[in-house]
């Protein structure tokens, strides 16, 4: 019995076309979603300011400095913003729109960064900014994001005693880590003397005039014994250890910033001074600048931060993994690290919410918006912009990382202009 001819269906030529076209539908099944909600957000609707947003990406800036002496801490605030734009690129993006990233050195040098802020706002019309570490250099750009009503997420703990339409603080201020962390250390420590020390600029010098003002005016029966400050990248720190060792505080209370750590600790170290034994309570060195430092040079220390890369809860586990997995399984992640990788998921969870990239109306939109899953933890923008976090405080181990030894139990509100400390 002869064979039947094959159908359409049966025929080769068919069947290829048949898999062809359902690859092909797959395929855009598997793109659609996202060009489908680029159309629901077309671009003259989502930007009307004339930012640089297309149908398909919108740009972001990235301001630090990965040179000069502050690239000891801000590198990690690079790398965190990098690995959240690519893990929100990989998950759809913002609006239907990839993010593409314009990175600018800061150099260490506060006018650079202002220089390099106007370039992100003017000629590169960037959306938003992720950038800055030290306050002057926060100080140097501020007047240039109003002017041109750019929007910058700050990650670094700072002094307080500001608030911008233009920028979001995704690190603590003041109340939420001097404060707190002084009270700590009087309570747990019974402390009643200190030695402030800090590096000389506006973040250090505002900061102690803080904690100079809570030790001797709301601390009870405690003083400050002695306040020196050294100019940035400063390596020679035996005078003043010597000056230590004559007075000994209870507590050192160190705001070194960037390199000159790495000279303070070693130096302290071999001048015999056993943090086991005399308290150092830092709110400047994370487990970015003990990569340089040394565990063993800084172990006994205590931070007051709001995040350490030891914390045990599924978000932070998987925060860890993956920044090692872009950036070395050796890599570390601090305190302004973490906080950096929150700017730019808090930054599409308001453009997500106003539904355009226009700075006004994201502004608008942020007060309350949540980042369950940061991994901090729970974390809530505030009408300051400020975050709503918690407070811990970390011991410093060899191998370079914290045991928590203390964290608030509740979140503390931030308030950036305490009553009485300005």
């Amino acid at each position: 019995m002869p064979k039947k001819p094959p159908t359409d269906l049966q025929s080769p030529l068919r069947r290829k076309l048949l898999v062809g076209t359902a690859a092909a539908s797959a395929a855009a099944m598997m793109s659609s979603p996202q060009q489908a909600f680029a159309q629901t957000f077309p671009t003259a609707k989502v930007n009307t300011t004339g930012l640089a947003v297309t149908d398909t990406e919108v740009t972001v800036g990235i301001l630090h400095s990965i040179t000069g002496t502050m690239a000891i801490s801000e590198t990690g605030s690079v790398e965190a913003e990098k690995l959240a734009i690519s893990q929100i690129n990989e998950s759809g993006g913002i609006l239907g729109r990839k993010i593409k990233f314009i990175q600018e050195d800061g150099a260490s040098d506060w006018p650079t960064f202002a220089e390099k802020a106007k370039k992100l706002l003017v000629e590169n019309k960037c959306a938003s900014v992720m950038g800055c570490w030290t306050s002057a250099s926060r100080k140097a750009v501020l007047p240039v994001f109003e002017q041109y009503n750019g929007l910058l997420y700050y990650p670094t703990f700072y002094e307080g005693l500001e608030e911008s339409h233009n920028v979001f603080y995704t690190g603590q201020e003041a109340t939420q880590q001097i404060i707190a962390g002084l009270n700590w250390v009087n309570e747990t420590k019974k402390a009643r003397s200190f030695y402030l020390l800090g590096s000389d600029y506006i973040w250090p010098r505002t900061s102690n005039k803080i904690a100079r003002k809570h030790i001797e005016g709301h601390l009870k029966g405690c003083k400050v014994l002695g306040e020196e400050y050294f100019p940035l990248g400063h390596t020679q720190f035996n005078s003043v250890i010597n000056k230590i060792k004559l007075h000994k505080p209870d507590v050192i209370y160190a705001i070194i910033v960037g390199g000159s750590n790495v000279a303070f600790y070693k130096q302290l170290k071999a001048a015999g001074i056993d943090l086991s034994k005399q308290t150092l309570l830092t709110i400047s060195v994370t487990e970015d600048e003990i990569d340089g430092i040394g565990g063993e040079n800084i172990a006994g220390a205590f931070a007051c931060m709001k995040y350490f890369q030891s914390l045990d809860n599924p978000a932070n586990k998987k925060f860890v993994e993956a920044f090692q997995k872009m950036w070395g399984a050796k890599t570390v992640i601090g305190d302004v690290t973490q906080a950096a990788y929150l700017g730019p998921w808090l930054w599409k969870f308001a453009v997500e919410k106003a539904g355009s990239f226009d700075v006004d109306k994201v502004v608008a939109a942020s007060p309350g918006i949540e980042f369950k899953d940061a991994p901090e933890g729970y974390v809530r923008i505030h009408k300051n912009h400020h975050l709503w976090s918690k407070t811990l405080v970390g011991k410093a181990r060899t191998d370079g990382q914290f045991d928590v030894v203390y964290t608030t139990p509740d979140l503390v509100e931030p308030n950036p202009f305490p009553k009485g400390y300005q």
